[in-house]
Order: C-alpha cells, then sequence, then structure tokens
C-alpha cells in the first residue's frame, strides 16, 4: 500500500508540476509578444524622432538661409539710401508725365531741378524696404510648403 501511495503522490506532483511548467510557459509566451510589441513601438518612436530632428534641422537651415537674405537685403538698402542721401543730385526717379493741352513757354521761373518731397523720399525708402521684406517672407513660406508640406 506505501508503494501505491507513493507513486499516487508522485503522479499528483508531477501533475502539479507540469500545471506550474504549462502556467509559467503561457506567462513567457505573453511576455515575449509584449516584448515584441514594445520593441516595435520604441523602434518607430526612435524614428519619428530622427524625422522630427531632421526636419527641425531642416527648417532652422530655411530660417538661417532667409534670416541671412532678409538682413543683407536691408543692409543694400541702408547703404542705397546712404548714397542717395549723400548724393542727391545723383537720385534719379523715373516718371512720365502726361502732356499738357494748352502752349505754354518752355522757360522756367526758378532754375531748380525738379526734387522730390523728403516724405515722398522717406516714404520711397519705407516702401522699398517693405517690399524686400514681403519677398523674403513669401519666398521663406514658398520653401517651407515645398519641405514640409509637400512630402
Amino acid at each position: 500500500m506505501n508503494k501505491w501511495l507513493i507513486y499516487g503522490g508522485s503522479a499528483i506532483l508531477v501533475f502539479l508540476l507540469l500545471m506550474v511548467i504549462d502556467s509559467q510557459a503561457g506567462k513567457i509566451y505573453k511576455l515575449e509578444g509584449d516584448n515584441k510589441t514594445l520593441t516595435k513601438q520604441r523602434d518607430d518612436q526612435i524614428a519619428i524622432t530622427a524625422d522630427y530632428e531632421k526636419r527641425i534641422n531642416s527648417l532652422h537651415e530655411l530660417d538661417t538661409k532667409h534670416t541671412t537674405e532678409l538682413t543683407n537685403a536691408k543692409a543694400e538698402i541702408d547703404q542705397l539710401r546712404i548714397a542717395a542721401e549723400r548724393n542727391p543730385e545723383r537720385v534719379y526717379i523715373r516718371a512720365s508725365c502726361p502732356k499738357g493741352e494748352t502752349n505754354t513757354t518752355s522757360g522756367l521761373d526758378d532754375g531748380t531741378a525738379a526734387r522730390p518731397t523728403d516724405s515722398a523720399i522717406r516714404n520711397y525708402w519705407l516702401l522699398r524696404e517693405r517690399i524686400v521684406k514681403l519677398t523674403r517672407m513669401v519666398l521663406g513660406l514658398q520653401d517651407y510648403i515645398r519641405t514640409e508640406c509637400l512630402r
């Protein structure tokens, strides 16, 4: 009888041991699946982060390029303004005037050359500076659209 008791107890222990092993194997299998999922998510996030870093660097380069171009254009306008202020007789403004209907004498009452007013000159330089600024802004936006939005 002791012999059967030992065999029965051993069989129960083996059965319980197999159940524990099966349970642990299931947990290991589930954890391996979770590990694969998390590894894939991590790799995807690394790729997304690398892409963002590349895009940020690209945008920084665009910003630097257009800021430099704008600074250079403003410096050129300032140089032209200074040159025009130093030599006002060298400033030429293209204009067309309608021909009058009446015949007048061709003499001049005062012998001074036609000259724009000071406010007209200031407005000219202000408009020129704003045109350059807006042109650079539009070019920057076009580059941004080409590099970021159309990809």
